[in-house]
């Protein structure tokens, strides 16, 4: 006869339709035992959808509240109990704003919704405001469950408080309505603008708006989203033009680094990057690719012209054993200690430290060094991903970019 233990003997080893027909009470009771290893006890609990047993509801739901049990549990369990209008309290509860285990805020907001807690309309506002997909998409799901239950004003009520996420979701409400939304290309913040314009269809109504948009902010993000509709290349450079070439400028930024940084980092900017910096890309030429191969052949003869021994190339990812980025390493020095760095975005070099002898070696062959104080340069209003931010970064981390 089997048991759970047959039924789920290991992590990936999962009898999941045997234990779904499995004794449903024995199921649940293995769920919340914390002997059990997580993986058994979560696919006991995908075992209960649709047949949790009415005896088994108050433990179950005691597992939930247990913020001293494995994260992973209690968020299934909570999927899988969240109609239980008994949990209310505790889900709107301020300590669930500081719930640590992962994707439980997203999963509490998800269930407020669907018991049709109106008061979470503005948690679930931010959650739609992330930069995250996954949590997008809850705080959207939420929204849109809120509404089918209440009608949109009430939930439009709920956002009134004047903050840039309010403002999205309203936007997004709006759409959903059937509105146009294009007056919201004029909002001050980039991201309540980036969502106005990633919802807009028509490129009719855009030329239109370009003519009279209220602001040069607006009428860039008009720009864009015509772009994005249509390519139509020429237009987007008219507007560019006509609006004298507007562009975000930065102190100690010069047109070469200029030029590699926009053509690499503003094509996919994140949400809150200024305008300027996505026009920019799409209305100036791009800088001819290095041929990374000769440049790295270049600088290690460089260096070994200068007697500083160097090693193989690497490229970041090698260097540091995963990931990728924008430039290869290049270890010297009798042991290998000293490192400097080649950029794949251009003939630029550079290293922890301002070794004076790779310094001298390397631009006598060419390439230009990154000092201290040109690689402290922050390119303000051009927001990169880098380690889960989304801020604007130094010149530095721009040519020498790695992301595991």
């Amino acid at each position: 006869m089997p048991n759970i233990t047959t039924l789920t003997p290991g992590a990936g080893r999962i009898d999941t339709a045997g234990l779904r027909a499995y004794d449903a009470d024995r199921v649940a009771r293995c769920a919340v035992d914390p002997a059990q290893p997580w993986w058994r006890r979560l696919a006991c609990v995908d075992a209960l959808t649709g047949r949790v047993p009415q005896a088994r509801v108050g433990e179950l739901l005691a597992c939930v509240r247990d913020t001293g049990d494995t994260g992973s549990v209690r968020k299934a369990l909570l999927g899988l109990l969240a109609d239980r209008v008994e949990l209310l309290p505790w889900l709107r509860h301020e300590d669930r704003r500081n719930e640590e285990a992962y994707g439980m805020k997203e999963e509490v907001l998800r269930a407020r919704a669907g018991l049709g807690d109106l008061t979470a309309a503005a948690e679930l506002a931010t959650l739609a405001f992330s930069h995250w997909r996954t949590r997008r998409a809850t705080g959207e799901a939420g929204l849109d469950t809120l509404v089918d239950r209440y009608g949109a004003e009430a939930v439009l009520a709920e956002l009134a408080g004047g903050r840039p996420e309010d403002r999205a979701a309203v936007v997004r409400l709006r759409d959903r309505r059937g509105e146009d939304v294009i007056d919201a290309l004029a909002d001050p913040d980039p991201g309540v603008a980036h969502c106005a314009q990633s919802l807009l269809t028509g490129p009719d109504r855009i030329r239109a708006y370009l003519d009279a948009a209220p602001t040069a902010d607006a009428a860039l993000w008009a720009a864009y989203a015509l772009h994005r509709l249509t390519g139509d290349a020429a237009r987007t450079r008219a507007v560019y033009e006509s609006l004298g070439r507007p562009r975000v400028e930065v102190a100690g930024l010069d047109e070469e680094l200029r030029r590699v940084i926009v053509h690499e980092y503003a094509d996919e900017c994140e949400k809150q990057s200024d305008p300027r910096w996505r026009i920019e890309v799409l209305c100036t030429e791009p800088p001819q690719p290095p041929d990374e191969e000769r440049q790295l052949a270049l600088a290690t003869a460089a260096l070994a012209a200068a007697g500083l021994a160097p090693r193989a190339p690497l490229s970041c990812g090698e260097a540091h054993r995963q990931g990728d980025g924008t430039y290869h390493v290049i270890g010297y020095g009798e042991d290998g200690g000293s490192e400097v760095f080649i950029s794949t975005l251009g003939p630029f070099a550079g290293g922890h430290f301002d070794d004076p002898a790779a310094r001298a070696a390397l631009e006598a062959a060419g390439f230009r060094w990154i000092d201290g104080p040109t690689g402290a340069v922050r390119v303000t209003g051009l927001g990169v991903y880098y380690f889960g931010a989304r801020e604007p970064l130094d010149v530095s981390t721009l040519l020498f970019y790695w992301q595991d």
